[in-house]
């Protein structure tokens, strides 16, 4: 009875021993089978890319209901058809921006409050970016980045003829030669004032050259421009309400 015990023993221990045997095989060549599985997948792409023609397609979407065209390696894009009233819209917010700068510049001698300082800041910085984007936009339609002088415009005695004063005059909002020379001379809590007065004033006028560039048919259709005047809508909107607020702190605010 104990021998018959001991067999049974040694029985059981001896298949599983084997059993782990062969779960080690089994599990051994599972990774084996998803390590060769990962490596087929890996190398799909490399054959797709190898397979891939060197010569790129370029296909042209149809209209709604139309079928797609494929169009000759040797397609180039085109940019899309400008409006006169797209150039000139450029061309004048240039200026506008410019003076913009201008007027910022004069924040770090002539104040000492930080709100304003961080707002001149942040107008400087997006201005100064969209005169850049302003000019590039320009420059790949091959249009001057300044609108030419009128022909027409009589040669007033006194006036001055140059680029910048022809601007001046054209662009809304823009502040004269006697408002900026005030805010130069300006310190302090009067600076301030004349700052904030001013910009309101400048950001008005760009408002009122977006709504004349949308008002002009056939203007504004261009994708780029069209997200650009629409920024600079939203955002001046909200600069000049950030400044209102502030110059309701300022205690030699406008009656």
């Amino acid at each position: 009875m104990l021998v018959h015990s001991a067999s049974i023993k040694t029985f059981h221990a001896k298949s599983k021993r084997k059993l782990r045997s062969v779960m080690k095989v089994s599990a051994w060549r599972s990774g084996l089978m998803a390590g060769s599985t990962l490596v087929g997948l890996f190398s799909l792409p490399v054959c797709a890319q190898q397979a891939d023609p060197a010569t790129p397609v370029v296909v042209q979407p149809g209209a709604p209901g139309q079928p797609t065209r494929t169009l000759p390696p040797s397609t180039r894009a085109t940019l899309p058809p400008r409006s006169p009233a797209d150039v000139r819209f450029m061309q004048g917010m240039i200026m506008h921006h410019a003076q913009a700068v201008e007027m910022t510049a004069l924040i770090e001698s002539h104040t000492v409050t930080e709100k304003l300082r961080s707002l001149g800041a942040r107008i400087s910085h997006s201005q100064s970016d969209e005169i850049k984007f302003m000019k590039r936009w320009l420059e790949a339609r091959g249009e001057p980045t300044r609108e030419p002088i009128s022909p027409v415009m009589p040669d007033m005695p006194g006036m001055d003829m140059s680029s910048h004063s022809m601007h001046t005059m054209l662009m809304p909002g823009m502040l004269t030669e006697k408002q900026m020379e005030a805010l130069k001379r300006a310190k302090g809590a009067e600076f301030d004032r004349l700052f904030l007065t001013g910009m309101i004033q400048h950001h008005g006028g760009a408002l009122i050259m977006v709504k004349d560039l949308f008002d002009t048919a056939g203007a504004g259709q261009d994708a780029e421009l069209f997200n650009f005047a629409t920024d600079v809508d939203s955002g001046q909107r909200a600069e000049i309400r950030i400044m209102q607020t502030m110059l309701g702190e300022n205690p030699k605010r406008e009656k």
